[in-house]
């Protein structure tokens, strides 16, 4: 076992880019594969840990029991497996991201970045490129001015970062908005930009690491639309984050996006829930009173949750499947050997 972990799912057979991905990291990271009703079988690849439903209803995760089906939650089945397998860091992308050669290498909990002072909402893309270009689940009320706001941008310096965002190229996370106006594909330069404090963007699933003192905001809520799961989750984990005097950063591309097909109609209705609730969820956040301490994370987490579900943004039978993923990150540090491990 190596003691980084990389987590995909997938419904799909094993595509060009992971076999692309397992060639290039094989030998230094663990490729996990976590199924889902829809992935065929048999999935076979070498040099990949398979996670077939089976397995994971024979886990002693308890998250495992309860996660829905046909959910992009079940990646934490993924994240669990990983903590429990002491991974050191944990990354994340899809199966149609193909990796350039930089891809997940010599990845530290430290950046050297450029921090950016700004209090509210940061299109950090504007930052990477000269197109009019958000990130997926940027409020719709911000974009304009988002391109116009005079950003402060500190010298780099050495950040610790427990997230980190990496971009895609081609066709990057952007909302169905975007998608539908622009078609031509798009191309990153290179940087790093870290965000702490009141400074807030949307960051997601595609191409993300994340080190032990944030595992616990790996959480993805599976009680939401399933283009909200990871944008949400980035705004929740900011918070925390934040309250303990961590930073969040975000780097130039390591990936080349060859989108899966969809239908950007229902990508469009599935992201209405956040076009209409992207700002509140911060303004309902910010207005918690969070500890400051590191071993408030998780304390921190079920108080977020609950204050999205009493102001009916987030359906309350989130929160059993959130105690259930807090109950099993503590049994973790008691854990050796494998998901299946007594």
């Amino acid at each position: 076992m190596n003691n980084k972990s990389l987590i995909i799912t997938t419904i799909n057979v094993p595509t060009e880019s992971i076999k692309s991905i397992v060639k290039l990291i094989e030998d230094s990271w663990d490729v996990v594969i976590v199924a889902d009703k829809k992935t065929p079988l048999p999935w076979q690849l070498k040099g990949t840990t398979f996670l077939s439903l089976e397995i994971q209803q024979e886990s002693k995760f308890s998250y495992a029991k309860i996660c829905p089906f046909n959910s992009y939650a079940r990646k934490n089945i993924g994240y669990l497996y990983a903590m429990a397998n002491g991974a050191r860091c944990i990354a994340e992308t899809d199966d149609d991201n193909r990796p350039y050669s930089g891809f997940l290498q010599d990845l530290s909990p430290f950046v050297t970045a450029r921090l950016l002072a700004v209090d509210g909402w940061v299109n950090v893309y504007r930052l990477f490129t000269d197109n009019k270009i958000w990130p997926r689940g940027f409020p719709l009320e911000e974009i304009s001015t988002s391109f116009s706001t005079e950003l402060t941008v500190d010298e780099p310096m050495r950040h610790r970062c427990a997230i980190q965002q990496f971009l895609a190229d081609g066709d990057p996370d952007v909302d169905a908005i975007y998608r539908l106006l622009n078609k031509d594909p798009v191309l990153f330069k290179n940087g790093s930009f870290a965000l702490r404090g009141r400074s807030y963007c949307p960051f997601n699933s595609q191409n993300t690491a994340w080190f032990p003192e944030a595992y616990p905001l790996m959480y993805l809520p599976g009680h939401v639309s399933f283009r909200m799961t990871d944008i949400w989750r980035s705004f929740i984990a900011q918070v925390c984050l934040s309250a303990v005097g961590g930073s969040v950063s975000f780097s130039g591309a390591t990936v080349f996006q060859e989108r899966n097909a969809h239908d950007l109609m229902k990508d469009f209705q599935d992201e209405i829930p956040g076009y209409v609730h992207n700002s509140e969820v911060i303004r309902v956040l910010e207005g918690l009173r969070l500890g400051s301490q590191s071993s408030d994370t998780i304390h921190n987490l079920r108080k977020c949750y609950e204050a999205l579900v009493a102001c009916h943004i987030v359906p309350a039978t989130e929160l059993e499947l959130l105690e259930s993923w807090i109950a099993d990150l503590g049994l973790i540090p008691k854990r050796e050997g494998s998901l299946t491990s007594t």
